[in-house]
């Protein structure tokens, strides 16, 4: 596998494919920061300017920008509770917290970390793994799919706080949400009211906008102190500190790193159902003190490193096969096409040296992610030191052009007020709002392929258990559901013969 990198060397060490990874990791952080955009934008914005370059420069531009996006959105996230990408909507639940208690540079020098590590991890699978994951991907089908969306959708109880009901309660609203639209199948309009804007559904980015940002808005304002300044962060963001906080927390690292990378590879399933799988199961493990959902470092740690590493996963079947893993990568594939290049398998035997420089510029702009995610990181930090009077129309304004720019629809801006009216009374009687976006992303392609099943087995639920993978997948569904609903007694009984020195203290 070396031997790729190595075949790639003489197309990427040159002057322009250098400078390209380094503005387009660049360019990516700037999109990703502002609601509404993100990596797959960006990658739209700069093909035109990609296909005049040379081929390896061209698409070095492009993933960059596609690394440097995904880990932008974080640092909105975390200063102004604004998702930059719906990537970073799990980031937001302990890195915004972080902020409100004055370690706002903390939790962005920990997330930029974070996301470069975890892009690195996702960087070498995607190098020395990529024929074998590539295996694995190919042979899941719609049960394997359903098995894992099903699974996702559960986690929506780790992640909420205080009651799993109350997280199951807005999931099902997510999904009752995700129904809007004409049915892919049929072609029939559910929830529609003879709207021709609803005929494809709510867009995800107004979704998240309004229930996120507005939400939060409306709070402030509720709040008073106008005059008071959002002083959430010291304006610096410690580097060697923030990279000393992944050393003890290593294993968390590693491990959301493997789950983003595994989601990247399955098509379509994508860096938010990595993110928020990565921080239940990383709150399920949570040590004692640790906190999540009110500044707990390790939750930055497992959205970030999963985010990132998803991205690499994305690549290898969108490259090797010629698959894309998500829509971003889809777009690069695009891009690889116009620049004269088909992928798929013909790719690695007959243009290694471009897959090489392809895979050179995703580690190198990793690398690049930490240094520019730094610096840049002050500049944003210093937004909130200005006063909430002023620093409300500074969001509002972000909020509205981000989410108008993405289909120039005044309907998507009536959907980010409406979901904020929602986000603003679902936080006041003290639900979360995380399981809304989760059942919103996850409800179609649930749907999607539970329906693709049951047409396979003639509509019989059995199939589910007869294949070895989804049997598996089946089964730790079931025990994460009657988890869910054993009692409060029974945990804590269970939670005591695990605390250390349970049995000795019994036998004393």
């Amino acid at each position: 596998m070396l031997e790729i990198l190595s075949q790639g060397l003489a197309g990427f060490l040159t002057p322009q494919a250098l400078t390209m990874v380094t503005l387009g990791t660049l360019a990516g952080l700037i999109i990703g920061v502002l609601p509404g955009l993100g990596p797959l934008m960006g990658i739209v914005l700069l093909t035109p300017v990609a296909i005049y370059l040379d081929q390896v420069a061209a698409m070095s531009l492009l993933v960059a920008v596609y690394v440097g996006g995904s880990c932008g959105g974080a640092v909105s996230a975390i200063l102004l509770r604004i998702p930059g990408t719906p990537l970073a909507a799990a980031t937001l639940l302990d890195g915004f917290p972080m902020a409100v208690k004055g370690r706002g540079g903390e939790a962005i020098g920990l997330a930029v970390a974070s996301s470069s590590v975890g892009g690195m991890i996702g960087g070498l699978f995607l190098v020395f793994l990529s024929p074998l994951l590539a295996d694995v991907a190919l042979k899941f089908g719609p049960f394997e799919y359903f098995a894992v969306t099903l699974l996702g959708l559960l986690s929506v109880s780790v992640v909420s706080r205080g009651s799993a009901v109350k997280g199951l309660t807005v999931a099902a609203l997510g999904l009752f949400i995700a129904t809007f639209g004409a049915d892919k199948f049929s072609q029939y309009n559910r929830f529609t009211f003879g709207t021709d804007a609803l005929l494809g559904g709510f867009h995800i980015v107004a979704v998240i906008v309004g229930l996120f940002a507005f939400s939060e808005m409306f709070l402030e304002i509720e709040r008073g102190g106008l005059d008071d300044k959002k002083d959430r962060t010291t304006g610096r963001v410690p580097f060697l500190s923030s990279l000393g906080m992944l050393v003890p927390r290593w294993f968390n690292l590693l491990r959301s790193s493997v789950i983003g990378t595994f989601f990247g590879i399955l098509p379509g399933a994508g860096g938010v159902i990595s993110s928020f799988t990565s921080y239940a199961i990383a709150k399920s493990n949570a040590k004692p003190g640790e906190k999540f959902g009110e500044g707990e470092p390790n939750g930055v740690i497992a959205t970030e490193s999963a985010n990132n590493a998803c991205c690499g996963g994305a690549l290898i079947p969108s490259f090797a096969l010629g698959v894309p893993g998500d829509a971003a990568a889809a777009v690069l594939m695009g891009s690889l096409i116009l620049i004269g290049y088909f992928p798929g398998p013909t790719l690695f035997e007959n243009h290694i040296d471009i897959v090489g420089g392809i895979f050179l510029a995703y580690l190198f702009a990793n690398v690049a992610l930490v240094f520019l995610g730094i610096w840049l990181a002050p500049l944003f930090a210093f937004t909130l030191r200005i006063k909430k009077r002023q620093l409300i129309p500074i969001i509002t304004v972000l909020a509205i052009v981000g989410t108008y720019s993405i289909r120039w629809s005044v309907f998507d801006l009536w959907t980010m007020l409406g979901f904020g009216i929602l986000g603003y009374i679902l936080r006041r009687a003290g639900y979360p709002l995380a399981p809304v976006v989760i059942g919103l992303v996850l409800g179609p392609i649930c749907e999607e392929n539970l329906r693709r099943s049951l047409l396979f087995s003639g509509g019989d639920y059995g199939i589910f258990f007869e294949r070895p993978i989804c049997a598996v997948i089946m089964a730790i569904n079931i025990v994460v559901f009657a988890w869910i609903w054993v009692p409060a007694k029974v945990k804590a009984r269970v939670a005591f013969w695990r605390a250390p020195g349970a049995v000795a203290g019994d036998n004393e």
